[in-house]
């Protein structure tokens, strides 16, 4: 397992910044991705999903564990993943593994209905108002090169400025 763990991209790297690339494979190479995304989610103490760019990988995949911690076989893997609905609004605290120890408020739709692929390429719709959507919503902007703290408002991202631009000096990995 130790192989296909990987270190995860903090605020700074530019990987974090580029829209992914949409998956046209569903072979031994996504499940690749798939299995490192996984080992290194569960690496992390406080990891419950992970997308690609955070670990280096430019491509539109994501994982999210179900159980939000209590199990290790209730993944969801999501490939080109696309919201096709949204509505309500809510706010509520977030905090990402590529942005460590800072954890804001952020606005985002309350229920959402997404659109995805599995691992083998199968079409699912997914339909959610509660935690799993937001983390949904979390990686997916991931996958288009946005991070959470681009969300929160100009007054809290003014007060992290100093924190972020340690960050973004380092902008390797953790």
């Amino acid at each position: 397992m130790e192989d296909t763990i990987e270190k995860i991209r903090i605020y700074g790297d530019p990987v974090l910044r580029k829209i992914s690339d949409e998956v046209t494979g569903f072979d031994d190479d996504l499940r690749e991705i798939e299995d490192r995304l996984i080992d290194t989610m569960f690496s992390y103490r406080n990891g419950i999903g992970l997308s690609a760019p955070q670990i280096g990988i430019s491509k539109r995949v994501l994982v999210i564990d179900q159980s939000f911690g209590e199990e290790y076989d209730n993944i969801l893997t999501m490939v080109n993943t696309e919201i096709i609905e949204s509505a309500g609004e809510i706010t509520v605290e977030e905090g990402c593994l590529s942005v460590p120890e800072i954890y804001e408020p952020v606005t985002r739709p309350g229920k959402i209905v997404a659109r995805y692929r599995d691992i083998d390429g199968e079409m699912h719709e997914i339909e959610n108002d509660e935690f799993l959507a937001r983390v949904i919503q979390h990686e997916l902007d991931h996958l288009n090169g946005i991070l959470f703290v681009d969300r929160i408002n100009q007054v809290r991202r003014k007060l992290l400025s100093k924190r972020l631009r340690t960050l973004s000096k380092e902008g390797g990995a953790v």
